[in-house]
């Protein structure tokens, strides 16, 4: 399953090399680990989707202003306080993915941020070099135990609780195939 979720990125690079096109980019830097899959733009998060069997993956990637409204160390208590709430949040995937329907089960559950003490993270030196742009990374995987009920992943839950995140970017590959799905508030639902 590991495999196939992180071929995800490379068999859905012709659509998203067609994506990067349509859209204008608002920073002058890439992340160069999500060069793929397009670059750091506020308000646009990306989430690569692999149901296979009974197991379900998904990789949530965001810019922190989308999920705790800012990207620089968090020094006030106020501040702390939003990074706290939003990594209880993502650590509550059920709520937030809408998966009722297949019996899931979070079996894993990974969240990484610069933002969240993650000593290693892969973006420290970057940072230092190109101002502040933090990602929120976070992985799920679920055992559902009726998979084939799951007919459609529903993001409402997620829009509401983050605001500011006004777009997701799925990329799905399922029991019918691969698809890739621009979701909105407006439009939070991806059948599989």
């Amino acid at each position: 399953m590991r495999r196939l979720l992180l071929a995800l990125p490379f068999a859905l690079l012709p659509l998203a090399v067609a994506q990067a096109h349509e859209h204008k980019h608002d920073h002058d830097h890439h992340d160069h680990a999500h060069d793929s899959l397009g670059a750091h733009e506020h308000g646009v998060a990306s989430l690569n989707v692999a149901l296979d069997g009974q197991t379900l993956e998904l990789q949530l990637e965001s810019p922190a202003m989308n999920l705790v409204g800012f990207e620089h160390a968090a020094k006030s208590d106020a501040d702390k306080a939003k990074v706290a709430t939003a990594k209880a949040e993502l650590e509550q995937p059920l709520s937030l993915f809408a998966l009722a329907a297949g019996d899931c089960k979070a079996t894993q559950v990974e969240l990484q941020s610069p933002l969240f003490g993650d000593a290693g993270h892969h973006d420290h030196d970057h940072h230092e070099h190109q101002g502040e742009h933090s990602e929120i990374h976070a992985h799920y995987r679920f055992d559902c135990a009726r998979a084939n009920d799951l007919k459609q992943l529903d993001l409402a839950e997620l829009f509401k609780r983050f605001p500011a995140t006004e777009k997701i970017q799925v990329q799905l590959i399922g029991p019918s195939g691969q698809q890739g799905v621009e979701l909105t508030p407006a439009q939070p639902r991806l059948n599989f």
